[in-house]
């Protein structure tokens, strides 16, 4: 056998395994030299005007939104679905980061309201928030508050106290929906 092509075969494994060495090492090196900051929020925040603005001019219902929040609460999700039940979500988390969600919808509230609260029941008793009753609901995920609407419901639900369901509740503001182009 040739002496040169024996050495071929040693010399790939060897290259094979200094160039993983080098290629770690600058992996390495880069990942010292990246500024990070583990203090920063994974949670991001989101902006909802954008997307309130336009449902109020879509939805058939006045569409509720918190206004005068302290800023520790944190918008994480806004969405409305124009298709089923014209459909109304803004999650948040409160001040001890827990989950708080206004929703709102023209389905039937006797199916929506445990579709959107986790399976919370009504227990029949009422809460008086911002001068309106709310139903209030209770689960073991989430509890609820529910205000009937004509044509709509309202409910304010997450795994937050009910100190951070009714402090939602007193913030959220509504305005009518749009006239109807002529």
């Amino acid at each position: 056998m040739d002496p040169v092509a024996s050495k071929r075969g040693k010399q790939t494994v060897r290259d094979m395994f200094l160039s993983t060495l080098v290629i770690a090492a600058c992996a390495g090196v880069i990942y010292l030299f990246i500024p990070k900051d583990e203090h920063a929020d994974p949670i991001k925040a989101v902006d909802f005007t954008v997307e309130l603005a336009t449902v109020r001019t879509a939805a058939p219902y006045p569409v509720a939104a918190p206004e005068g929040l302290p800023e520790k609460w944190k918008a994480t999700s806004v969405r409305y679905d124009d298709v089923a039940g014209k459909a109304w979500h803004l999650g948040f988390l409160d001040p001890d980061r827990r989950y708080v969600a206004v929703e709102q919808s023209t389905a039937a509230a006797g199916t929506y309201v445990p579709e959107v609260s986790q399976k919370a029941k009504d227990t029949g008793r009422t809460e008086t928030v911002a001068g309106k009753e709310w139903q209030v609901w209770e689960g073991e995920k989430y509890d609820a508050l529910v205000l009937p609407g004509k044509g709509h419901t309202t409910v304010v639900t997450g795994s937050a106290p009910r100190e951070s369901l009714v402090e939602m509740a007193e913030a959220l503001k509504t305005t009518p929906p749009a006239a109807p182009a002529s």
